[in-house]
């Protein structure tokens, strides 16, 4: 048996792993939450509108997966996210760091639905980490299952969202940034992983080139053909935008054959190769996909319950863009 053969082993050991405790709980969650709730087509109705979003513009993926993680990462997977600015608060949709999040509007229509069929059952929280999981499925990637039973927080402050990670951060702050969430750097570099999708503005990396910042020259751990292209891409407008890897809407291990390239887009995903804590990790996915597979779900699903709310701390919001 060779070394990929028994990482697909321990794919298919966890995916029964996870069958079997499906009727079980998880940090107070239940993977039947809805079932058990009187809501049992809760998870096909939103399946169903995230994939016909998907295939109308497959760069959605990519864009619902990065906000769940805005979200989990500020005050817990809450939808914190998705709450909007009012004229005595700015939200955190509004922080410079969420500008460019969007799909707001798939998150909405499915609110929407399940507030027809179910009233009041099914959280914010809740959609926007089954939205993440579906999409990351849709574009090729692993299918995992999540427990359910998150309640939307009533907190949504601008402030909050200096906790997200900047892209200048280098290997070494990333590892204690996850760290404080309670992630290894194996778990950091796998949920990195999840820039296999999408695209990066201008404005998160133009300092790594020369003829943005006369103050120094080409940062040296990106190769300098590339350093060209991303140039000439940047040089009308700090919101054109550079695909992460060469797969851009497909969920695959190229981001990391990227990183070994020194095409990194990112300092903060380059900076993953070129640490030698992460690496060995960057290597290692970059030459078995099925093991930067089962990685990446264990750390979603992981992700996905940091510091959730239950029962009286939190609410199920009526429309996913105001508190109650």
């Amino acid at each position: 048996m060779n070394h990929l053969e028994i990482e697909m082993g321990k794919y298919e050991l966890f995916m029964v792993i996870l069958l079997v405790s499906g009727y079980g709980f998880v940090d107070g969650l239940r993977m039947d939450y809805y079932f058990m709730m009187g809501c049992p087509f809760a998870e096909g109705i939103v399946k169903n509108i995230v994939n016909r979003h998907l295939q109308a513009d497959p760069t959605l993926a990519a864009a619902l997966v990065r906000m769940h993680f805005h979200d989990c990462f500020v005050q817990g997977c809450d939808a914190s996210v998705l709450i909007d600015s009012t004229k005595g608060n700015t939200a955190e949709k509004d922080s410079p760091a969420n500008l460019s999040v969007r799909g707001y509007e798939v998150i909405d229509e499915v609110k929407e639905q399940l507030e027809i069929q179910c009233p009041g059952v099914v959280s914010c929280a809740d959609i926007l980490a089954m939205a993440a999981r579906d999409a990351v499925f849709f574009a090729g990637g692993p299918v995992y299952d999540i427990p359910k039973g998150r309640k939307d927080g009533t907190r949504s402050r601008i402030e909050d969202t200096i906790n997200l990670p900047p892209p200048t951060l280098n290997s070494s702050e990333l590892i204690r940034l996850f760290g404080q969430h309670g992630f290894t750097a194996q778990e950091m570099v796998a949920l990195s992983g999840a820039h296999t999708l999408g695209v990066a503005r201008c404005s998160s990396f133009k300092h790594r080139l020369s003829n943005f910042d006369s103050t120094h020259d080409v940062d040296p751990t990106l190769d300098a053909q590339f350093a060209k292209t991303l140039s000439k891409r940047c040089a009308n407008s700090d919101k054109s935008e550079q695909a992460f890897d060469n797969t851009k809407d497909s969920f695959d291990n190229d981001y990391y054959y990227g990183l070994q390239r020194n095409t990194g887009v990112l300092f903060s995903d380059q900076t993953l190769y070129n640490h030698p804590r992460t690496r060995g990790i960057v290597n290692a996915y970059a030459f078995n996909q099925a093991m930067f597979f089962l990685d990446f779900q264990q750390a979603m699903i992981k992700m996905g319950l940091l510091d959730v709310k239950e029962g009286s701390k939190g609410e199920v919001r009526a429309n996913c863009r105001i508190i109650n």
